[in-house]
């Protein structure tokens, strides 16, 4: 691999270490996650099993994005059970060196992509309706506003709405 050239590919249990590390970093640069910079606090263990499970579904899939075998970013496509598996749940994170790069851009046509081939037909997600970036970004792929959640995050005392958004595949 070229010095700071990117590599893309599915996440893996092996990945554990370095997702839980990731979600440290990211969770310490932005207040856009669900998270802070403790991360998400699971076991490497728990990481490693959710990983599998998620390889394991045909109809979800974890993407990193690394540069000089670092993360710098994920992207995920979570499909959802019984009556709402034609859904699935989406999400992307870069860590804040890397933002407007052009790397969310790579991460929603690939995404997108393999939602089609899974056969999902309407791909969710929850941002905060201040992040008017990635609002741009989702609406950038034809992602279209449908609700506001509010009171969604509480940080420090403060509430923060949540824009609600739908791509609808089946067209």
């Amino acid at each position: 691999m070229i010095k700071n050239e990117l590599q893309i590919r599915e996440l893996m249990p092996e990945d554990a270490k370095a997702i839980l590390a990731f979600t440290k970093r990211v969770g310490g640069e932005t207040d856009n996650l669900t998270f802070g910079s403790n991360g998400i606090p699971i076991s490497e263990a728990a990481e490693q099993t959710f990983l599998a499970a998620v390889h394991e579904d045909p109809k979800s899939i974890m993407l990193g994005v690394f540069r000089d075998n670092e993360l710098i970013a994920d992207g995920s496509i979570h499909s959802l059970p019984r009556r709402m598996s034609h859904r699935a749940e989406f999400g992307i994170t870069v860590v804040r060196d890397e933002w407007n790069k052009g790397i969310g851009s790579i991460l929603m046509e690939k995404l997108i992509g393999f939602a089609k081939e899974a056969g999902i037909e309407i791909i969710n997600l929850e941002v905060r309706a201040d992040n008017r970036n990635a609002i741009h970004l989702y609406e950038k792929y034809g992602f279209r506003h449908i609700g506001t959640s509010p009171a969604y995050f509480k940080i420090g005392g403060e509430y923060i709405d949540f824009e609600i958004m739908y791509l609808d595949l089946r067209g």
